[in-house]
C-alpha cells in the first residue's frame, strides 16, 4: 500500500520520544562546534524554487568550516566544476540541510537553516590560507542541529578497512563519462583525471 498522507506514516512509525524528540537544540553548542572543528567532509542539501533537489559534497582539511558564532557558519565554495548548483539553489530559496561526517566516527551531525551566498572580502577573507581561495562561501544561520545515531554507519561499515573496494573494480571517471556521453574521444584514466585535479586541491 502507497502511503500518501503523514497520518498513514504516523500509523506505521508512531511517534519520536524522550531524547530522540528532545535532541533538536537550535544553536551550536560546546559538542557540535567541537564536531564541526573536527569534520573535514559534509554533504550540502538545498532545494530550488521548483523543488530540484541537490546534494553536493564538500571537503577539506578539518576546520575549513569557519564558525562565527553560536548560530552562524561560514563554508568555502572551493574551486569546482562551475556548476553551482547548490549556491543557485540557495539564491532562490536561502534554505540548507548539512550532514557533517568525521571519519572512524558513526555518529552524524545535522545542521538546517537558513543560507546566503557572500562574496564579501571580510567573509572571504577568513580563507585566506587555502591554496586556492574561493570566490564566495555560503553562510548558514543554524536553525536546528542534532546528532544522530550512528547505526546506518554502523550497518554499512562505512569506515571498515574491509568495506573498502579496490578502485580497479570500478570503471574510471573518464569511463563512465565516455560511456553516459557515448562519446568516441579516449577515456581519460584515473591517474590524468588525478594529475589533472592536484591544482585544483
Amino acid at each position: 500500500m502507497k502511503i500518501n498522507t503523514t497520518a498513514k506514516l504516523r500509523e506505521t512509525y508512531g511517534y519520536p520520544s524522550g531524547r530522540t524528540k528532545e535532541k533538536v537544540l537550535s544553536n551550536l553548542d560546546k559538542h557540535a562546534v567541537n564536531f564541526i572543528e573536527k569534520s573535514p567532509f559534509l554533504i550540502m542539501s538545498t532545494s530550488s524554487i521548483k523543488g530540484k533537489l541537490d546534494a553536493s559534497p564538500r571537503g577539506g582539511v578539518p576546520g575549513f568550516v569557519h564558525i562565527r558564532d553560536e548560530n552562524t557558519i561560514l563554508i568555502p565554495d572551493s574551486k569546482g566544476n562551475n556548476r553551482v548548483d547548490s549556491l543557485s539553489n540557495i539564491v532562490e530559496t536561502g534554505t540548507i540541510g548539512l550532514l557533517f561526517l568525521i571519519p572512524g566516527m558513526d555518529e552524524t551531525l545535522r545542521i538546517n537553516g537558513k543560507a546566503y551566498v557572500s562574496n564579501a572580502t571580510e567573509d572571504l577573507s577568513l580563507f585566506m590560507s587555502e591554496k586556492n581561495q574561493p570566490k564566495a562561501c555560503v553562510i548558514v544561520e543554524v536553525e536546528e542541529l542534532f546528532l544522530h545515531c550512528a547505526k546506518a554507519l554502523m550497518r554499512s561499515k562505512l569506515w571498515d578497512e574491509k568495506s573498502k573496494i579496490n578502485r580497479n573494480d570500478m570503471p574510471s571517471m573518464g569511463q563512465m563519462l565516455k560511456d553516459q556521453l557515448n562519446s568516441n574521444e579516449p577515456a581519460e584514466t584515473h591517474d590524468a583525471m588525478l594529475k589533472r585535479y592536484e591544482p585544483d586541491l
